[in-house]
């Protein structure tokens, strides 16, 4: 039952983020043709306005991997972030409002069976998301890349973008069960995602001391594919699985002792 209730959502934002994918990808030909005067046009555009797209080198975007990654940036971290908090802060939450938590806790399950099943079904529909995003990602760099093209680096990119989502997904639990007052939190979910972007775009800005940056999951994110070297990291990976399952089991403790209201 829970599937079919977001299973419309989970269907549209695929959609959404895989069109505006395969529809940028679409230009990358384009982009290679214009390569000059497209880098001419680039220097009259502001720095902050080139972070904020997720450019931190002009010429990244002239290969199909860091082209592709320069727009995930957007498309999956961001909007993928917002899918991942918005549909875990309410799949709870969203029995107290709608006054249905009566009629669940009448059910033979407990509270942590509740808890559990729910949130597998969020996370389960985070990894589709980021499945078929970078499914039609994939399909779209071999259908438009010119030259070769290394897998290695979108698998990884791949893998970090799944684990900032999975960790907004738990973050958004966390939010969930700490509500006192039974009401949607969509609004302040995306906030909270739209803030800790805007403070990881400042601490890529040149001249300034990131470090504050790694206060948002977004700086986790190891977004360098051209790199030499290019994989997953120790500490990023740690980050992101411990984080993610600390907020799990805190939300899961309060959520067995909290106020239900029926």
């Amino acid at each position: 039952m829970e599937m079919r209730r977001n299973a419309r959502g989970l269907l549209i934002w695929s959609a959404v983020i895989s069109v505006l994918i395969f529809l940028t990808m679409s230009f990358f030909r384009s982009v290679l043709q214009y390569q000059e005067q497209i880098a001419g046009m680039v220097q009259m555009v502001p720095a902050v306005a080139m972070k904020m797209r997720g450019f931190s080198n002009i010429n990244d975007i002239f290969t199909v991997t860091g082209f592709y990654t320069a727009n995930n940036l957007v498309y999956m971290m961001l909007m993928g972030s917002i899918f991942s908090i918005v549909l875990s802060s309410n799949i709870l939450l969203k029995e107290e409002y709608g006054k249905t938590a009566e009629y669940l806790m009448s059910r033979p399950l407990t509270r942590g069976e509740i808890f559990t099943t729910k949130a597998c079904l969020a996370f389960l529909n985070i990894f589709i998301l980021n499945f078929l995003a970078s499914l039609t990602g994939l399909i779209a760099i071999l259908i438009y890349k010119k030259g070769a093209f290394s897998i290695h680096p979108f698998l990884v990119i791949s893998l970090y973008t799944l684990l900032l989502n999975l960790l907004f997904g738990a973050l958004g639990l966390l939010i969930s069960v700490m509500m006192k007052r039974a009401k949607p939190v969509t609004a302040f979910g995306v906030a909270l995602v739209m803030v800790l972007y805007f403070v990881y775009t400042i601490s890529r800005m040149t001249g300034i001391d990131g470090t504050f940056g790694y206060l948002s999951p977004f700086k986790w994110v190891n977004v360098n594919v051209l790199s030499p070297g290019y994989g997953l990291e120790p500490g990023r990976l740690f980050s992101f699985l411990g984080i993610t399952g600390l907020l799990i089991l805190a939300s899961g403790f309060i959520y067995r002792r909290k106020d239900i209201l029926t």
